[in-house]
Order: C-alpha cells, then structure tokens, then sequence
C-alpha cells in the first residue's frame, strides 16, 4: 500500500473530501502543475503486460488557457512523449494530504466539443513499444541484462534479496523487448512492477505480507460478491520448467500444486492426474533453477485460477495491485487476499477491487 499518514488511513474509511492533482512533464521539464481534471479514472490489472491504463476528460478552456492537444507538440496534454504525475488528495484536518498514484504516459488525446479525452498508460509502455530493431544478444549477468533492456527508458532497482547470476552464452531475442525482459524475470525468478515514484522495481514473487485493510462486506455501503465463471480451461496441477545444462544436457524441475485452497489442486478432485504447465527457457542451465523457476510459476498462474471476489467501496487512494486485504464476506471469515484488478475513480464515486483468496 501507499504510504499515508494514520489520520488519512481512518478518514478513506468513510466518506471524505478528495481532490485530484495532475502534473504534465516532458523530459524532465514541468509543463504544466495543475491540469484540470472533471472526471477520470485509473484501471489496475496485474495480469497485462502494461497493468496501468488512465483516463482523464479534461475542459478545453479553463482559466483562461486552451488545453486543446493539437496546437502544439509541447502542450501538456500532448502525446509525444509527455508524462502524467497524478496525486489523489485527501482531505484531512482541513488540508489536503496528497498520495502519489504514480507516473503514466500520455499514449492519446483527442478534443472533443467542450473536452479533451485523455488515455495514457504506465511507464512500461515504452518498454513494449521499443522493439529490437536488429538481434538482441545479451551477455553478462541476469541484473545487467535487465539494465540494458530497460535503461534508460525507466531506471531499474533491485531487491538485494535477489541472487545475481552470469546470462548463458549463445542466447539471442529477435523482436519483443518486453516479452525478454518477461523471460529474464521468469527464470530468476522475479518479479518487476512500476513504483509511483516511476521506478521499475524487481523483487521476488510473493504473496505474503500482513493484510494492509480489513474489508467486510455491508460496512460503510461495501459489497463483496463472488465472481460467477468457472472453467477447466487453462486448468493445470503440476508445472514443470525446462532448460538445458552447459554441457547441453536437457534439465528440468517440477512443482505440484498441494494448496487445497484452490480447486485445481494435485491431489483434488479436479483431476487425479498431473495437468501439467510446462515452461521453458535457455536461462535456466541447473535443475536447482528449473525448481525455483517451477515453483514461481506456478505461484504467478495460480493467479488465473484461484477463487475471486469482487468488492465494491468507498474509494481508498492507498490501495494498489498485489496488496493484501482481509476480506469478510461471501461466507469468508477474515480471509487474507490479493488486489489482483483495481478501478479507482478520480471524482466521487465508488471503487472496484478484484481479489484473489489466498
């Protein structure tokens, strides 16, 4: 969760006066530090490759000032590169505490009559949208490799819980940089997300922690509904990482799913047979790192399969995907569970969470 202050923590738990500031900057220079916002929201889904997607609907005149982004390629508003500082203000005490949501790219921006519609997106946009123009044969070490896919589009800093090791000779990716940095994070394993200070930050996958809310479905107008669609497509109990030793001898490790959490499970009723996942990857040379590899597989798609609810409420500006909650409701019982999607409003109105039981 965001950091905020112990006052501001209890009044986003009931009805509150908030404020929206918006800050255009473009290569370091502010362009703007108060763009008016009438409306807007911020969707989260931690299962996209870029999870952050914004929309603002801002006036086309205001104060005196033309925010129509087609009079110039400098304009706050523009699309050329131009990037979006948002804080969510909350009033408390009477002033505002402002929170960081984070840093997003204008991607478009259009007027419309009386409005400007914006659409900008997280910073791994420019991540996704850099494709190799000749082959990318990366060398060194899995940190440093991270480094040169990803600097200087965004600056990179690494859990130093993580163990670095030396990239396998011979390897090379041809066009998706996004889709190798995935590979490399994978193999570490690892796992990488945008802080709101516009960092990329890689640290290992995990689901623990101490839930940072308490939600109950009926207090304070929260409804908690589970989510209708079930499937067996996709469905797995066992994944099974695969790579190749120095000497180029085929290694793999296997993970078998034991948590009776999730209906899936090995051992279950879903199947009495392995349903295996298999992954493969050149970075991964020792059975020791197709266990690991293996094992935070199976952590990262248990995403896709788990039981979800849907929880309805008044808008917490702290609350951020991978978050863990204690959800009461839908006959659970303080049940600690992840922030998997997320919508938050940017004018009074209510959000949305998706989470997954732990």
């Amino acid at each position: 969760m965001l950091d905020m202050s112990d006052d501001a923590l209890e009044v986003v738990q009931r009805s509150f006066t908030m404020q929206m500031r918006v800050e255009s900057w473009l290569g370091g220079e502010l362009l703007s530090d108060d763009v008016p916002v009438a409306d807007g929201s911020e969707e989260r889904d931690s299962s996209l490759a870029v999870p952050e997607r914004v929309t603002l609907t801002v006036p086309v005149r205001d104060r005196g000032v033309s925010w129509d982004p087609t009079i110039d390629p400098r304009h706050p508003l523009a699309a050329y590169g131009q990037q979006l500082r948002i804080s969510y203000g909350v009033e408390v005490g009477g002033d505002f505490e402002w929170i960081t949501r984070g840093w997003f790219l204008i991607t478009e921006s259009s007027a419309d009559g009386d409005t400007v519609n914006v659409q900008a997106q997280g910073l791994l946009t420019l991540v996704d949208e850099a494709k190799f123009a000749a082959a990318f044969q990366p060398s060194g070490t899995l940190a440093s490799t991270v480094r040169s896919l990803v600097e200087p589009a965004l600056t990179v800093e690494i859990d130093g819980t993580l163990t670095d090791r030396s990239i396998p000779v011979g390897m090379e990716w041809d066009d998706d940089r996004l889709g190798a940095l995935n590979e490399v994070l994978n193999a570490w394993p690892a796992v990488g997300h945008v802080t709101e200070d516009g960092l990329l930050l890689i640290e290992p996958l995990t689901d623990a922690g101490d839930p940072v809310l308490s939600v109950t479905d009926g207090l304070g107008g929260t409804v908690v509904r589970w989510q209708s669609t079930t499937s067996r497509d996709g469905a797995f109990n066992v994944v099974v990482a695969q790579g190749e030793s120095a000497a180029g001898v085929q290694v793999q490790g296997v993970a078998y799913d034991y948590d009776s959490n999730n209906p899936y499970w090995f051992g279950g009723d879903f199947n009495p047979l392995p349903v295996p996942y298999t992954y493969s990857s050149p970075l991964l040379t020792t059975v020791a790192q197709c266990r690991a590899a293996a094992e935070a597989t199976l952590q990262r798609l248990r995403r896709t399969s788990s039981r979800k609810l849907t929880i309805t409420m008044v808008p917490h500006p702290g609350l951020m995907i991978g978050d863990v909650i204690s959800v009461t409701g839908g006959g659970l019982t303080s049940a600690p569970c992840v922030i998997e999607v997320l919508s938050l409003p940017y004018s009074p109105d209510e959000m949305t969470l998706t989470v997954r039981v732990l």
